[in-house]
Parts: structure tokens; C-alpha cells; sequence
């Protein structure tokens, strides 16, 4: 497992507006913190939806080799989840580009560096 990778995990039970269901995630957390066994992994879960209003919260993922559908990763989302979630993987990785567009739109959901 490593940081830009997307990965296929059971996010249910949810809670009311929480991401749901078995998804594709991208592991967002350093490889560093991964290598060292933590019991939890960070992430941002993937959707097929689009959301007016949405756009600047949610980059664009490409479908390519097992991922099958073109998706969005969530970026007001992210979320620390048991490893004993993850399934499937990786499906795939991002670019350098997604990956740099991602971190833009965490670094504006959690205040960081600018405004959105």
C-alpha cells in the first residue's frame, strides 16, 4: 500500500452524510506512516457522481487499468479507516498531475496555505 494509490474498501455502516458502501479510496497518507504499521490508513474516497458547486472540491480521476469507471476523489471527505477495510488493490495510481490537484483541494478544504 502506498500514498496515490486507489484501493476498493467497505466504508459501511455510515452515518448520515458519511461516503458509504464498498468504493474505490486514494491513499492520501505518507508512506512513511504507512511503512510503519499503523492500525489505520488516511484516505479520500472516489464517486461517479457529479455535484454542481462541487468542482472545486472534487478532482477528476481517469478509468485505467482496474479502475472501471471515470471518478472524482472527494477531497471534503477524507477519512482514517481500520486497514482491515481495505479489499481489492491497487487498482490503479494517479499522475503526478491528480495527485498535485488533490493535495490543492485538501490543502483548501482543511484552510491551508489559501482560499478556495
Amino acid at each position: 500500500m502506498r500514498r496515490g494509490e486507489i484501493w476498493v474498501v467497505r466504508l459501511n455502516p455510515n452515518q448520515g452524510a458519511e461516503v458509504g458502501k464498498l468504493r474505490p479510496v486514494v491513499i492520501i497518507q505518507a508512506d512513511p506512516i504507512i511503512q510503519a504499521g499503523l492500525a489505520t490508513v488516511i484516505v479520500v474516497p472516489l464517486t461517479t457522481q457529479h455535484r454542481p458547486g462541487a468542482r472545486a472540491l472534487r478532482v477528476p480521476i481517469r478509468a485505467r487499468d482496474r479502475l472501471v469507471s471515470d471518478s472524482l476523489a472527494m477531497a471534503d471527505q477524507p477519512l482514517s479507516l481500520d486497514r482491515s477495510r481495505l479489499g481489492d488493490g491497487p487498482l490503479t495510481i494517479l499522475t503526478g498531475e491528480e495527485l498535485a490537484e488533490l493535495e490543492r483541494a485538501l490543502l483548501g478544504v482543511l484552510g491551508i496555505g489559501f482560499a478556495m
